[in-house]
């Protein structure tokens, strides 16, 4: 398979990942494109020991997390913008991955996913906005499908956790 048909095949998914981590359009597109630079760069030194999209998006989550180094303000504005879109408590949801699916809802719960220690804050970021298998997850992390289960499991009972103690107040 040449680049060109890698490109194509796995386009949308690298998008798409990027996007559910950076809640922005034109940021995920900037992303995938220098992801797919990265990857051509360095395509003798994929070592076929995962599938090439978590390949891709192992790339891409490097790449998105060495922009946010770069620009630190990038995610305060993204956090400033999410507390003027509401908090989770305005929402009446209190499953994580019902709150996730609604606009608002996603808006609401990014401040919640902010308390989340990593890789629970990862984890469950991957697996219900980027719609990536358990498999998948432990992948990127190195890890066997099971530790993925686990800490999803984890991560949504403490953002149920979060979620009852910011009604709360």
């Amino acid at each position: 398979m040449d680049f060109e048909e890698i490109y194509t095949m796995y386009f949308q998914d690298v998008y798409l990942f990027i996007l559910a981590m950076s809640k922005n359009a034109e940021t995920a597109e900037e992303i995938t494109q220098e992801t797919f630079f990265r990857a051509m760069k360095g395509a003798d030194q994929f070592e076929h020991t995962c599938s090439v999209k978590t390949w891709l998006c192992q790339i891409g989550k490097n790449v998105y997390l060495t922009h946010l180094k770069k620009g630190k303000r990038f995610a305060d504005k993204a956090a400033d913008s999410s507390e003027a879109h509401g908090e989770a408590a305005q929402s009446k949801e209190k499953n994580p991955e019902a709150i996730c699916i609604s606009k608002d809802g996603a808006l609401s719960i990014y401040k919640v996913l902010h308390c989340l220690d990593e890789p629970y804050k990862e984890v469950f970021t991957l697996r219900t906005l980027g719609d990536l298998s358990f498999r998948e997850i432990g992948e990127i992390f190195g890890r066997k499908e099971g530790w993925a289960r686990v800490t999803y499991h984890r991560a949504k009972l403490k953002l149920q956790e979060l979620i009852k103690h910011s009604y709360r107040e």
